[in-house]
């Protein structure tokens, strides 16, 4: 590996040890890949040979251990850093008629696929608001270092047990994020910090916090991207508008429900224009809580028009950049330095290289900031 970071990898039924070393010296690429809104997933490329220990990890993985866990971490200069934590889904072997040659490929998911496997429909959950739910959910899946962080919604209301009783359909996975998506939410499992711990989130995008090292471009010297390139698009930018009925008139009021709040701040001074309006009519049947619920769903995110895409090399840029947290920009110009929520980070891992790739966004032109931080 490259000088300054070492490669960790561990494999195991439910508590991953490190894999011998003929294992680690028959791995030739990893990559992995984190985004908003979609599971976190790996995949691990092996050269294998006829005597190759790897078989023995094809048969595990195929079916003898329903429960493979696979553990990758980073250390850059000291400071080690989970890649991802997750479970084994599917394998490949490609094969070549020169020695030596033939590839075996290991893809998996983060540990959220766990919660996948088994539906438990009919479930009652009886006086639990949303939040509760989901945290009860996920205090099933403690051995596998599963840690819950719920935050309830803004508008959030109490099922009454002799009026209605909230009962499961489907899987786990199934139902959380069906409940996040009534209420403009989110859920992911990401790993980390420490090994063998994840982070079971459920609560809004949020778009806050310390930024990462800022991305330069233009900066000569300075400059740690090697391409980066800005799109602006602004067709599906709208605003939605939810009824809530009174309840002496049965009259529907209508509600615009702007896309910024406290979670999701302006990041441009410019904000785009709504070009269309968004009316959702199904929520004056519910409660005025649910309804404005529902409209914070449907603003999540509906005017993130302005977005950047590129590649760095990690050692160039001094740390890996994260999903799911800001960034700044600088050298792109006027309408385009400032602040960003980055989207999703493929990591790319080889012999002499590590690289990654990444998706920015942010609803607006024009930094909110005089000056970006570096």
């Amino acid at each position: 590996m490259l000088k300054g970071m070492h490669l960790s990898l561990l494999v195991g039924p439910a508590l991953p040890v490190p894999v011998p070393k003929p294992v680690m010296d028959a791995l030739q690429s990893v990559q992995v890949t984190s985004a908003a809104g979609s599971r976190s997933g790996f995949q691990l490329v092996f050269a294998v040979s006829n005597n190759s220990p790897l078989h023995t990890l094809l048969v595990l993985a195929g079916g003898q251990v329903p429960w493979l866990r696979v553990l990758l971490l980073v250390t850059i200069n000291s400071l080690p850093l989970v890649m991802m934590d997750g479970m084994v889904t599917r394998q490949e072997i490609s094969g070549s008629n020169e020695p030596g040659q033939s590839t075996l490929t290991v893809t998996g998911e983060d540990l959220s696929v766990a919660m996948d496997r088994q539906e438990f429909n009919g479930l009652p959950y009886p006086a639990m608001p949303a939040a509760a739910r989901v945290a009860l959910i996920i205090a099933k899946y403690a051995m596998f270092g599963m840690v819950p962080l719920v935050i309830p919604p803004i508008f959030s209301e109490t099922p009454i047990p002799v009026e209605r009783i909230p009962l499961h359909e489907g899987t786990d996975l199934a139902y959380v994020q069906r409940l996040a998506a009534e209420v403009g939410h989110v859920f992911y499992v990401e790993p980390g910090p420490l090994p063998g711990m994840n982070t079971a989130y459920w609560g809004p995008e949020i778009k806050l916090g310390v930024p990462q090292p800022a991305l330069n471009l233009g900066m000569d010297a300075h400059s740690n991207v090697e391409t980066l390139s800005f799109s602006v698009n602004n067709s599906g930018s709208r605003l939605p508008i939810v009824f809530i009925q009174n309840s002496l008139t049965k009259f529907p009021i209508p509600l615009p429900i702007p896309s910024v709040s406290l979670a999701n701040p302006p990041l441009g001074m410019l904000p785009p224009l709504a070009n269309s309006v968004a009316l959702l009519g199904d929520t004056a049947r519910l409660s005025p809580l649910a309804a404005l619920s529902r409209g914070l769903a449907a603003a999540a995110g509906s005017n993130d028009t302005v977005g950047a895409t590129g590649t760095l090399d990690v050692l160039r840029y001094g740390s890996i950049l994260k999903a799911r947290q800001l960034v700044g920009v600088r050298g792109a110009g006027m309408a385009f330095d400032g602040m960003y929520y980055v989207k999703s980070v493929t990591s790319t891992i080889k012999p002499g290289e590590f690289k990654q790739s990444f998706n920015l966004s942010r609803n607006g032109l024009i930094s909110t900031l005089p000056r970006v931080p570096a």
